[in-house]
């Protein structure tokens, strides 16, 4: 049992450049892939809760939802692999080296918390796809999840981040024409659609799907996660040439990345809107798949349960990255994967067993991450606008401002959704 004891976490190793390398503008192409691996989390089992639950039983109401917080994470998102870049460190890492070793024990509380409540919606959700594809049992598929996960994690530990990125990317794929294909013999109605982009609630229910879309959408994992795979990608320690092309490339990466898993999201809102809704059932994901078969037919009902797996599959590895990340920065100790796998695990496979509605749980998980936005962006902001820390890589003006500004509507929307559910309005 040696192998399981914590250990103090080495400095991470350089890149050597090569003599024979191509000019860095010459390979634009091959330096996207990090915001891809980050992206995952925006598609995961919990963005198909909320959002099938959403299109479900209030139609294109909550569209604006998620085109707002899809604008929100390409934002977000760049500024966390823009503090990686520049600094050479995770903002994990760079929290750990500020806060006082109190606060750094609190401060990983509440991450781990959220890094648990992440795990648990994955594992669920990829549960729910092998219960849909081939009938296991949800706490057999639970336990199935972790064991592949644990495997997908290893190319990344064995081969390095560029196979691992890859494998994500493939994943990303399936998810994308899982969850895209209803559409095409879905019919929309545009009207609709339209009105959908207005922003309004109905209700405390719609808000507390707004929280939980929000917290399927921009999650604080993401947030810690991203810095360090663009450290971890491009080297920690880069000159501000070199900088100045990585930063253009990651606002591509970004953009594209999050264009397309914006694009899945609100596609199966749509196909829950256009096909789900007011069908009984429908505020389940297993009632939803069944409803799709029965409207759409059973390709699209196995194509479906196929971007769920893929979806499970690759935001657990993908949550299970994050939090070593975030332990190894804020504890400066790294536990064996295998351990923390399984410590993760745990929580998701009670919930399953004792026979705990899935898919409310998934919804519940997500809200709980959109409370947890703000103990990750509010220190990505305050240090991508210090200039001690970024010098001439300090964000513009405008961009502080903006990124403020969304700061302070997540901690609003979070501060309504408390007080609607203690007061127990309807």
């Amino acid at each position: 049992m040696s192998d399981v004891r914590a250990e103090r976490v080495p400095e991470p190793s350089l890149p050597q450049p090569s003599a024979h390398s191509p000019r860095p503008e010459k390979r634009l192409l091959f330096l996207l892939g990090p915001a891809f691996v980050a992206a995952i989390a925006y598609v995961d089992p919990g963005n198909v809760a909320a959002n099938l639950t959403a299109g479900a039983k209030y139609g294109y109401l909550l569209v604006w939802v998620l085109v707002v917080a899809n604008v929100m994470a390409v934002l977000i998102q760049y500024l966390s692999a823009k503090l990686g870049l520049v600094t050479g460190k995770s903002l994990p890492e760079l929290l750990g080296e500020r806060l006082p070793r109190s606060g750094r024990l609190l401060f990983w509380v509440q991450a781990e918390a959220i890094a648990a409540a992440t795990d648990l919606a994955e594992v669920i959700g990829g549960a729910i796809a092998l219960h849909i594809l081939f009938g296991l049992p949800l706490p057999l598929g639970g336990l199935i999840m972790g064991v592949v996960s644990t495997a997908l994690l290893s190319v990344q530990s064995r081969r390095g981040q560029r196979p691992f990125e890859f494998v994500i990317i493939g994943l990303l794929a399936v998810v994308t024409v899982g969850f895209v294909a209803g559409l095409v013999v879905s019919p929309l109605s545009l009207s609709e659609l339209v009105g959908g982009l207005v922003p309004r609630f109905q209700g405390t229910e719609t808000v507390l799907l707004a929280a939980s879309m929000l917290g399927a959408t921009v999650m604080p994992h993401a947030i810690y996660l991203h810095s360090g795979l663009a450290r971890d990608r491009h080297g920690a320690s880069i000159d501000a040439t070199r900088i100045t092309h990585l930063l253009r490339a990651t606002r591509w990466d970004v953009l594209i990345a999050l264009v397309i898993a914006g694009s899945v999201n609100i596609a199966m809102l749509l196909l829950a809107a256009s096909s789900l809704r007011g069908v009984e059932g429908t505020d389940s994901i297993e009632g939803a798949h069944a409803a799709i078969v029965a409207a759409l037919g059973p390709v699209v009902g196995i194509v479906f349960g196929i971007g769920l797996l893929a979806s499970g599959l690759a935001s657990t590895s993908v949550g299970s990255y994050a939090g070593s990340q975030i332990m190894a920065g804020l504890l400066h100790l790294r536990v064996p994967l295998l351990l923390r796998r399984v410590v993760t695990l745990i929580p998701a496979l009670i919930v399953l067993a004792i026979g705990f509605d899935p898919t409310s749980a998934l919804v519940l998980s997500q809200v709980f991450l959109s409370i947890g936005i703000p103990f990750a962006l509010i220190p990505l902001v305050a240090y991508t606008q210090n200039r001690k820390l970024m010098g001439e890589f300090t964000n513009p003006r405008v961009v502080t401002w903006l990124a403020w500004i969304v700061t302070a509507l997540i901690v609003l929307l979070n501060v309504i959704l408390i007080a609607l559910i203690i007061v127990g309005e309807s």
